[in-house]
């Protein structure tokens, strides 16, 4: 009974906005849920076929700024250590800290760049479909 009890809490806390913890250390925090990017345009629906979900660990040196590209598919991702900053075409940007989530910005064209003194490493997240590709450079 008490699995079953803690396997319900788990399940309620996981589909609410709201962290916390349970008796036995067990911690979950929500970095995002959301239909939005992070610009607030709402995300496109999803493509149909089969799906393929991608996971990407990358490694942003300091001073580095990425190529301008776009993502026709959604993506999330959590920042793991250092900063990261992201400018879309038209001027809008999202300053990320280690710890911080993001829900990217979809066919739109922007590019990241790490003015930090550090590596800027962020763990990304792409729910795409087979045969579409996850990035579009320019």
């Amino acid at each position: 009974m008490r699995r079953l009890l803690c396997a319900i809490c788990l399940t309620l806390l996981l589909s609410s906005s709201v962290s916390a913890a349970d008796g036995n250390g067990l911690e979950v925090h929500v970095l995002s849920k959301t239909g939005s990017s992070w610009d607030g345009r709402p995300l496109p629906d999803y493509a149909r076929g089969k799906p393929e979900i991608t996971i990407l660990r990358i490694k942003i040196p300091p001073g580095a700024r990425l190529p301008l590209h776009k993502h026709p598919v959604i993506s999330a991702g959590v920042l793991l250590s250092g900063e990261l900053t992201v400018v879309t075409e038209d001027g809008r940007r999202l300053h990320l800290r280690a710890g911080e989530g993001l829900i990217e910005v979809v066919n739109m064209w922007h590019y990241g760049k790490n003015e930090g003194k550090e590596p800027a490493e962020i763990i990304v997240f792409y729910a795409g479909s087979m045969g579409t590709p996850i990035t579009v450079n320019e």
